[in-house]
């Protein structure tokens, strides 16, 4: 087995994903993934030597897919209300389909240094807040500091999606029924911002 093939190793990586950030299993062992992928846990082993190195290549894949998202949702040519329509559905179709991703993520960034988030804020976020800002003194939204506004949106785009357990056990909300008041949602977040526009 001299040459790795890279079909075996992205189905044990986007198994890996699944499992850690759809079904919020972060303990999962190499065994785990191994019997989920259908492989012997041997390959895993061949492809990331450990369980510790394939964890450190998703959740980099996690980041990065997170940036990427970030660069075409917050830097672009679009007007800030279509900006911000695609936002809240790209971000909460991902939420709903990596549901524990964003919950690995909120800790990871809190264990990386100052560097990287200093990137993220240059490139993509300050850029962001300047729409925000813009499309205040134009009136069109609610006059405020751009941090709480953005800070709010993510907050109802993000919580009921984290805590997407919690309300189904204390409202008894169906799997089925979460998923449409999630997809509805998106459209109300939109109408809060933008009232009877």
């Amino acid at each position: 087995m001299s040459i790795k093939d890279k079909g075996t190793e992205q189905l044990i990586k986007d198994t890996a994903k699944r499992i850690f950030f759809a079904e919020g299993k972060l303990h999962a062992t190499t065994q785990d993934i191994a019997d989920a992928a259908g492989v012997n846990r041997t390959l895993v082993h061949y492809y990331f030597r450990s369980r510790k190195l394939l964890f450190e290549q998703v959740t980099q894949e996690a980041l990065d897919e997170l940036r990427q998202l970030m660069s075409t949702l917050f830097v672009g040519k679009l007007s800030f209300k279509e900006k911000l329509k695609k936002l809240i559905n790209v971000f909460m179709d991902e939420t709903m389909a990596y549901p524990y991703r964003e919950l690995f993520l909120i800790t990871e960034t809190n264990r990386h240094d100052q560097v990287h988030a200093d990137q993220v804020h240059d490139s993509h976020v300050k850029p962001f807040l300047n729409d925000i800002q813009e499309e205040m003194d134009k009136g069109n939204i609610k006059a405020m500091d751009p941090r709480h506004f953005m800070m709010n949106l993510f907050s109802l785009m993000a919580y009921p999606l984290l805590s997407g357990t919690l309300s189904k056990g204390f409202m008894r909300i169906s799997d089925s029924e979460y998923v449409k008041l999630m997809k509805q949602r998106k459209q109300l977040i939109f109408e809060m911002i933008y009232p009877n526009k």
